[in-house]
């Protein structure tokens, strides 16, 4: 799954190595904390948050077909 983010966010963002996914399980869920370069979250987030939405529809679409319950989370500051 963490793969699948990668190459997500690395095809919308430039700056590559400022892209920081992290793990972190919770009553049975996979949780996946995103981070990116401050001046690309917009990039990520997408016009109404368009893009962030479709990305976790991907995640959880995915996580299903595995059996495990997904979540991403996009602690960019508004």
């Amino acid at each position: 799954m963490e793969e699948v983010l990668r190459t997500i966010l690395e095809n919308l963002v430039e700056n590559k190595k400022a892209i920081s996914i992290e793990l972190q399980q919770e009553e049975g869920k996979d949780i996946y904390v995103v981070k990116v370069a401050q001046d690309e979250e917009g990039k990520v987030i997408g016009r109404q948050g368009r893009i962030a939405k479709a990305i976790k529809t991907i995640t959880k679409a995915l996580g299903a077909k595995e059996g495990r319950k997904v979540e991403v989370v996009f602690p960019f500051k508004k």
